[in-house]
């Protein structure tokens, strides 16, 4: 992506565009909302005040709102006379990070993990501008029910960054206890596209991710006499080195598929041979063949290691797929590029990218998974300030991804591109 002076110049035409459409008293309320997200975050499935904090705004401008579903989540639902249902959905939960930026509003939160540790906390992956966005869009909504007919169902959706979020709400009746949507859209921000900008991908845009666990099994015994075991180092060492060849050897060239061993942990002294290590995997495909595929194969793989190594069956590897797998998202394409158009009529089309997909997770996936399907889109939207955009692309600097402590949208440009746009998707297929 290269940045010129038309393209400074285009920033600079949408900044006007976006003043014009949200006045200093709204964004005033709006950062201030931003800011209080940002200095309180809350984990998976303890976003209790955070959801609290949505509901009071909402309700507060008319929604019928209905709090603990699935767990932590929020409900939020306007009807306006007849037609199409739209949903639109923020997530809530934030990460166990200890924030870096030094910002006036930064997080100095702490909680203990599942694990027991205490933990830094910090909304690094952009939950709390998505939080923002959706109380925007539901104040633009409002100010502007002559200009709409249908209902508008606004969701908090606990514990993204798990993967259980939205199964918990599906779980809960979502589609049965509240108006089913004929649309569900969403946004995320995004870590490398400048603010004013936003981005879509028709069809698969993020990944099936699955996370894994493998105990490897063996005999310990003396360092000095290796002969007399079965060493479960040396075994892993072997599974990690075989599990390369899914993607390289058995998955077409066409396809995409990672297998990452991200932890491997075993023994406590270096003359002596443990009796068991321990693994951790993230697994990642688009289909839902090549998901199921890699699975097996991974099985496959430990399975065979043992047994070239003489470890009876009933000692072979055991793998756990932990029940937190986020499915492929895949964006109903003539619902994207329909948005496409309306994001195009409102920034501009220098303004709007068509992105690849990306390996990453998101359970918005679900969603549009359930029988009748729902058509879905997430879309990215731009987070980075402009001139540190243009920096990075020329390699003077270095933008911290999303997930990093160090990670901070520029606001303003932010916020008011993502209440734009989004209300402006939701007005259209409300028309």
């Amino acid at each position: 992506m290269k940045f010129s002076i038309l393209s400074i110049l285009s920033f600079f035409l949408l900044s006007i565009s976006l003043n014009a459409q949200m006045d200093k008293k709204e964004f005033t309320h709006l950062e201030t909302f931003y800011k209080h997200l940002h200095t309180n975050p809350e984990l998976s499935f303890h976003e209790e005040e955070t959801a609290s904090f949505l509901a009071k705004e909402l309700r507060g401008i008319g929604f019928e709102v209905t709090e603990k579903v699935g767990g932590t989540g929020i409900v939020a639902v306007l009807k306006n006379g007849e037609g199409p249902t739209v949903l639109v959905r923020t997530d809530m939960d934030a990460l166990p990070l200890t924030e870096v930026t030094k910002l006036p509003h930064a997080s100095k939160v702490t909680a203990v993990d599942a694990q027991g540790k205490t933990v830094g906390v910090m909304h690094a992956c952009g939950h709390d501008m998505h939080m923002t966005v959706w109380a925007g869009t539901a104040r633009k909504l409002v100010e502007n029910k002559d200009k709409w007919k249908g209902t508008v169902v606004f969701i908090g959706q606990p514990a993204e960054e798990r993967g259980a979020g939205a199964r918990a709400l599906i779980a809960d009746g979502l589609y049965e206890r509240f108006p089913r949507p004929d649309y569900a859209l969403g946004l995320h921000v995004n870590a490398v596209l400048p603010a004013g900008t936003v981005g879509y991908c028709p069809e698969y845009a993020m990944a099936n991710v699955d996370m894994v666990d493998i105990t490897v099994k063996g005999k310990g015994g003396h360092g000095a006499y290796p002969h007399t075991t079965i060493d479960p180092v040396l075994l892993a060492a072997r599974i990690v080195t075989d599990l390369q060849t899914i993607v390289s050897r058995e998955i077409s060239p066409l396809e995409s598929g990672v297998v990452t061993v991200g932890s491997i942990h075993g023994g406590a002294k270096g003359n002596v041979i443990p009796d068991e290590v321990k693994l951790e995997l993230t697994l990642r495909s688009y289909t839902d063949e090549n998901r199921n595929g890699i699975i097996e194969k991974v099985k496959r793989i430990c399975d065979g290691v043992a047994m070239s190594a003489g470890v009876s069956e009933d000692m072979y590897p055991t793998v756990f797929v932990r029940d937190e797998h986020c499915p492929a998202l895949f964006n109903n394409v003539d619902l994207t590029e329909r948005m496409a158009r309306v994001f195009t009529k409102e920034l501009g089309a220098d303004n709007v990218k068509k992105m690849i997909p990306v390996m990453g997770g998101e359970d918005f996936s679900e969603y549009g998974r359930t029988e009748p399907k729902v058509p879905i889109l997430l879309y990215w939207l731009g987070a980075v300030n402009p001139d540190k955009a243009a920096a990075a692309e020329k390699g003077e600097i270095r933008l911290p991804s999303l997930h990093n402590s160090a990670f901070a949208p520029d606001i303003e440009l932010t916020l008011r591109t993502g209440v734009r746009t989004m209300s402006a998707a939701v007005m259209d297929l409300l028309r």
